[in-house]
């Protein structure tokens, strides 16, 4: 298969040699300078021409080919390529050829029309970079994962390079082009840069060696661009665009993977995940970020090596699992730790969830409904001031039922409990995030929506008071959108007529709590008088005592709604008078 961009006015009739499509129609010259060209026989800057799947199986001049080129910048239709090299093209690069791919693969075409897009967006930077470093004898390659994302359409404004430059030459090179220089770690060969919208990374070709005790490796440089792909977690991240000529390599296929959805490793699975474990959650991240598979090698691999995951940093681990909750199929991903072990190390909690199902079913499989209450929060995300994703809705959602196994009991009559579950796995979402070395507010956050994700259920017909209602608003606080999306993905009940009457009944709880916070003002629910006017009223020194005399108009304020000054006045001395009496004590 081949892909061509044209970048520039030109006539690409002396280029072209011998193409036929599907239904045998052969493109001459003239037939296919008329696909890629206006009607005058000049090609617009920015045109692009991909010889892909074709929209016919009919070239012939009255055909919907000829009449479907003109609307579309992007043609398709399908070459005999097998004799051709893609080099021979080199002559015409400056002009023509904006990206070029050789392959058997006809399901490319989609791929290809990705790639070319995003090689047109990034272009003038990687070009620059080529011709930066060409000029001065090295050579150098976009490579990784952004080659990956440029074929699936994704490109993010991050641009990873490979060169046979050392630190030193790659600053070199940078100089009087970038808007910003800095070390990125010249020990391991990378020098960063940016570059209006973009951050380049560039890094010396490297030969990572590994001792096992752990995964850091001891880094050579070298010189050889297909040894430093081979170091590459999977095939799909050992691709490259070679500079300036934007020559593709793919020596591990990697273009095949992408199309088949398939993550592989360029070496052994067994060898790759033994010098660097972390790439086993890293595969998990994938599935969950991509939705592809693991090869049947590679998960054998990870089950095989799951306990070497427990010489991988805390902080590392963290990172890989906030990725993979916050791709767009989390479930996958997380099945894959489940199923190969490596849960059981770095998430005990959610294996832990697979309780053996009562014979008389008599509660639900919580490990799927905890992944069925993280689905459904994603799809509720929309309702949140900052949209999704978002972490600590996903966290809770996923952790919400976590204190279950601990709390599980059989009663006499067969029936299952879990009472207090919300509490005990509060603590244990508290115990496991800290562990993970989680921000100490993201931890608070998740905790206090665990403790909470139950509150609801006492709501029951709507029988709660307007102080009842506004506990509830007071014991969210801040969390208090996160609470409504979680508790309504907490229903995963599959008789429709009790979740349509769940959902109506906290339809009516949101309408009451809206209705509170414009009469009442409850989002900023406080006192009526604030600490200065207490001691002012009481005639006391700040102190232990002035918070005491708060809490006690706070829950005057919960109980019955604002009091208004005067009133709160008379409460506040009134209980300071019963407190200096002995009736309670302050």
């Amino acid at each position: 298969m081949l892909v061509i961009a044209i970048d520039s006015p030109v006539s690409v009739s002396s280029g072209v040699r011998r193409w036929s499509c599907d239904g045998g129609t052969t493109f001459g010259r003239g037939r296919t300078a008329g696909a890629v060209a206006d009607s005058a026989g000049e090609t617009r800057a920015g045109a692009v021409a991909e010889i892909g799947d074709p929209p016919t199986t009919n070239a012939t001049a009255s055909s919907p080919l000829k009449t479907w080129l003109p609307r579309r910048i992007t043609v398709a239709f399908r070459a005999e390529v097998s004799r051709l090299n893609a080099n021979r093209w080199g002559l015409f690069r400056g002009c023509l050829i904006q990206w070029c791919i050789v392959s058997n693969q006809p399901s490319l075409s989609q791929l290809q029309r990705a790639a070319v897009r995003e090689l047109l967006r990034v272009a003038p930077v990687i070009d620059e970079v080529g011709r930066r470093f060409a000029a001065a004898g090295h050579e150098i390659a976009l490579v990784g994962g952004p080659v990956r994302d440029l074929l699936l359409g994704r490109l993010s404004n991050d641009l990873d390079f490979a060169t046979s430059a050392r630190p030193d030459q790659i600053e070199t090179c940078l100089v009087g082009w970038v808007d910003a220089r800095w070390d990125m770690g010249r020990n391991y060969g990378t020098i960063g840069a940016r570059v209006g919208e973009w951050d380049l990374e560039i890094t010396t070709y490297r030969s990572d060696s590994y001792n096992g005790a752990s995964r850091k490796p001891a880094v050579s440089f070298g010189d050889d661009l297909e040894g430093d792909l081979r170091r590459r977690d999977f095939a799909i991240n050992a691709m490259a665009l070679v500079l300036p000529e934007r020559r593709f390599v793919d020596p591990f296929g990697g273009m095949d993977d992408l199309v088949n959805e398939l993550l592989r490793t360029p070496s052994a699975p067994a060898t790759s995940f033994g010098d660097d474990p972390l790439r086993m959650l890293r595969a998990a991240r994938f599935v969950a970020q991509l939705g592809f598979g693991v090869t049947p090698e590679g998960v054998g691999a990870m089950r095989e090596l799951a306990d070497h995951i427990d010489i991988v940093s805390a902080e590392r681990v963290r990172d890989e699992l906030v990725k993979l909750l916050l791709a767009r199929a989390p479930r996958l991903g997380l099945g894959l730790l489940v199923e190969t072990g490596l849960a059981g190390h770095v998430l005990p909690e959610l294996p832990a969830l697979q309780l053996e199902v009562d014979e008389h079913h008599r509660h639900k499989d919580v490990y799927e409904h905890s992944l069925t209450v993280l689905e459904q929060a994603i799809t509720l995300e929309d309702r949140l001031d900052g949209g999704g994703p978002d972490l600590v809705t996903r966290l809770a959602a996923l952790l919400h039922d976590i204190g279950k196994p601990r709390t599980r009991r059989f009663s006499d009559d067969g029936s299952v409990t879990f009472h207090h579950h919300d509490v005990v796995g509060a603590k244990m979402a508290t115990k496991r995030m800290k562990a993970l070395r989680f921000p100490n507010d993201v931890t608070a956050d998740v905790s206090r929506l665990v403790e909470l994700h139950l509150r609801f259920h006492g709501y029951g017909s709507g029988e709660w008071t307007d102080s009842a209602v506004r506990r509830y608003v007071r014991d969210a606080g801040p969390l208090l959108d996160r609470l409504h999306v979680l508790t309504r993905a907490d229903c995963t009940t599959r008789n429709a007529r009790k979740a349509d009457r769940l959902r109506r009944t906290y339809d009516d709880l949101e309408k009451r709590i809206d209705r509170l916070l414009v009469e009442e003002e409850l989002a900023s629910m406080r006192p009526d008088l604030d600490g200065r006017q207490i001691m002012d009223v009481l005639g006391i020194a700040p102190g232990p005592l002035v918070g005491k005399a708060y809490d006690f108009l706070l829950e005057r304020r919960i109980e019955e709604g604002p009091l208004g000054a005067e009133r709160a006045r008379a409460e506040l001395l009134s209980w300071w008078a019963s407190a200096e009496t002995g009736g309670a004590a302050p």
